[in-house]
């Protein structure tokens, strides 16, 4: 039951467990990812300022832009635009589409929107359908881009994301090595946190009591 809940959709995330795996990446089983979910809770509720917000860019000079820079004002429209799945923390249990929609949509600071890169990376295709969708917001224009851009509130948003994605069809690493180590950024790293936790219910019950459950790890 337990699963269920912080997982949502158990088969789904085994599914790319198994393709990241396959690339040789860091492999936990899900017991470890649910910690990872609760790690993910546990940003939101106490370090909420790494989410939505921008470090580098101005709001944009929309009174659209300039209202929804007030993050629980943007809540209900990411709702509209499926651009988020608020139970599933870990990004694992969201379809292609709705991963889609969240990175063109949801503000992701600096290169925060590689972690859903990495994972749409796992399912053949779907990078390209992005970066059609990034392309057709930044170089075509329009209502609905106009609507997005306002949506993610700070300038350049959608134009970073579009380098991100090109950068990582290319085969180019896609972060900097600080950032490659960070959970909250890199999927890769988020797997390698998850991969040190312990592997089973009353191992980490152990470890908890014995204060010696892992932090951060390198991916």
């Amino acid at each position: 039951m337990l699963e269920h809940l912080l997982l949502l959709d158990p088969a789904r995330v085994q599914r790319l467990l198994d393709a990241a795996a396959e690339r040789g990446w860091a492999a936990p089983n899900r017991w470890q990812v649910q910690l990872g979910v609760l790690r993910m809770w546990h940003r939101i509720l106490f370090r909420s300022d790494t989410v939505g917000t921008c470090t580098d860019h101005p709001v944009r000079n929309t009174w659209r832009a300039r209202l929804l820079k007030w993050r629980p004002l943007r809540f209900p429209f990411l709702l509209k635009e499926r651009a988020i799945m608020p139970w599933d923390l870990s990004g694992l249990a969201s379809s292609e589409q709705r991963l889609i929609n969240h990175v063109l949509a949801a503000h992701h600071d600096r290169t925060q929107c590689v972690y859903d890169l990495q994972i749409l990376s796992l399912s053949e295709g779907w990078l390209e359908k992005l970066e059609e969708a990034l392309v057709d917001i930044v170089e075509t224009g329009g209502t609905r881009a106009e609507w997005l851009k306002d949506l993610t509130v700070f300038e350049g948003y959608h134009e970073a994301a579009l380098e991100a994605v090109r950068t990582i069809r290319s085969g180019a690493e896609e972060i900097d090595p600080e950032d490659a180590h960070n959970p909250d950024i890199s999927f890769r790293a988020y797997l390698a946190w998850c991969a040190a936790q312990p592997p089973t219910p009353a191992d980490t019950w152990r470890s908890w009591r014995a204060g010696a459950l892992p932090t951060e790890v390198s991916p």
